[in-house]
């Protein structure tokens, strides 16, 4: 009994100590964080233009005119995510990005959740004019607007995010069989762009077709206005890719770094 027990320890102790099993924990660390905070800051919405100083695009698709990039802030954080996909994939195979996908739709559905608590709990009467000052007559008010979400909205977000992962994993698996080691850019770009495609739709179709009052024609072209951002986003974070790559293998060594990517093709 005392052998087994020493023996698991010993397990327990490398599990911390293994720099594979380290390096998992702070990928997954990363991703659902950038997951979270994209979920938490995507009520605002700002333009794109304005960060570039040029004027709105004003494209038009399908006779709905007028569009240009207004995007949701948690844009500037999904990028990060599906490039974090496609490393923990490399790595850990399907496995690893669908245990992490899973749990992060779980720990945001309970980020939501108590932030709804927070919402519904009642304000001290003080705070609720704290902020007057600075033209908030409401705070509470003010709290539940940037805190609270629909749920047509949330539930939509959570769908999407995880159908696209699902996608990623596929595409990225399938294109890797076919390039080996080879040409990273065509698996981990090509497998972000559909599944950012797929993305793109989903959300709006849910929450704003099935659950709202768009029509079908703006959802879709507003849907390929995202599209187009995220498309680019994909193509410009493409080095970024490569340089992970190359921080990994240096972490792990050339090694161990090749076992874990035969593994995880042997696994996906």
């Amino acid at each position: 009994m005392s052998d087994h027990t020493t023996e698991q320890q010993k397990s327990h102790i490398a599990v911390v100590h293994n720099k594979a099993s380290r390096l998992f924990i702070f990928l997954g660390g990363f991703f659902i964080a950038n997951a979270i905070i994209a979920e938490l800051i995507g009520v605002k919405l700002f333009s794109l233009e304005k960060i570039l100083g040029i004027d709105p695009m004003n494209w038009s698709f399908w006779g709905q005119e007028g569009l240009s990039f207004n995007l949701t802030a948690g844009v500037i954080l999904w990028p990060f995510v599906f490039v974090l996909t496609d490393v923990i994939n490399e790595y850990y195979g399907t496995k690893g990005v669908r245990l992490l996908s899973f749990l992060t739709v779980g720990l945001i559905s309970y980020g939501f959740l108590m932030i709804y608590l927070g919402i519904i709990v009642p304000p001290a009467d003080f705070w609720i004019g704290s902020k007057a000052e600075e033209g908030i007559e409401n705070y509470d008010n003010a709290y539940g607007a940037v805190f609270g979400q629909g749920m047509a909205i949330i539930f939509a977000s959570v769908v999407a995010f995880l159908v696209g992962q699902l996608v990623d994993v596929m595409v990225f698996h399938r294109l890797k069989r076919y390039t080996g080691e080879k040409m990273i850019w065509l698996r981990a770009t090509g497998s972000t762009l559909v599944s950012q495609f797929i993305d793109s739709f989903v959300v709006l179709v849910i929450a704003f077709y099935v659950f709202g009052n768009w029509s079908l024609v703006f959802v879709l072209s507003v849907g390929v206005v995202n599209y187009i951002y995220k498309f680019i986003m994909a193509i410009l974070m493409t080095p970024l890719i490569y340089l992970l790559h190359e921080v990994v293998e240096r972490y792990l060594g050339k090694e161990v770094a090749q076992e874990l990517k035969d593994h995880a093709m042997e696994n996906s």
